[in-house]
């Protein structure tokens, strides 16, 4: 992600089911998650308490434990985009939401491509469940993390989405 850094954010990397991760807060909140290559090397991680209840939370998730995330989320993004991430992290764990849904939620019923690049852009995904927004009939669409991973995490909660080939 392309996600602006606050020179007074602290970042954490640590190993989930998902490979190697780093989670980065700054003012009391969590900024971005991005998903790192194996051979990444592993610096010194801030001890920071919200990041490891990120973590915490993280693989609690992914070890199909948790449904909810409990942090305080601060995406850096425009007006539209923030709007749309705040209507994403109203979508429940178990459920979908079409791009045009969301676009229509979002008062712009006409806005679907644009709700698009807006999950294109989430930087918490995740944590901000763009994975749970599909097309209108019902095919995964896009996701920034790789349609396969997005088919993994709509498994893990049940969904049974519209499954198409994967590349």
């Amino acid at each position: 992600m392309n996600t602006v850094i606050p020179s007074t954010s602290c970042r954490r990397l640590g190993m989930t089911d998902l490979g190697l991760v780093a989670i980065t807060a700054a003012k009391g909140a969590i900024i971005s998650m991005d998903l790192l290559p194996p051979d990444t090397p592993l610096d010194d991680t801030s001890p920071e308490p919200l990041l490891e209840a990120a973590f915490t939370q993280l693989r609690e998730y992914l070890a199909g434990q948790r449904q909810t995330f409990e942090l305080p989320l601060a995406p850096v993004g425009t007006v539209f985009q923030k709007r749309i991430w705040t209507l994403l992290a109203e979508i429940p764990f178990g459920a979908v939401a079409s791009y045009g849904d969301i676009a229509a939620q979002a008062g712009r019923p006409n806005a679907a491509r644009a709700v698009g690049g807006a999950c294109r852009c989430n930087p918490i995904p995740i944590f901000i469940p763009c994975h749970r927004v599909v097309t209108a009939d019902g095919r995964l669409g896009g996701f920034g993390l790789g349609l396969e991973l997005k088919q993994r995490l709509l498994d893990l909660e049940g969904v049974a989405a519209r499954k198409i080939a994967l590349r």
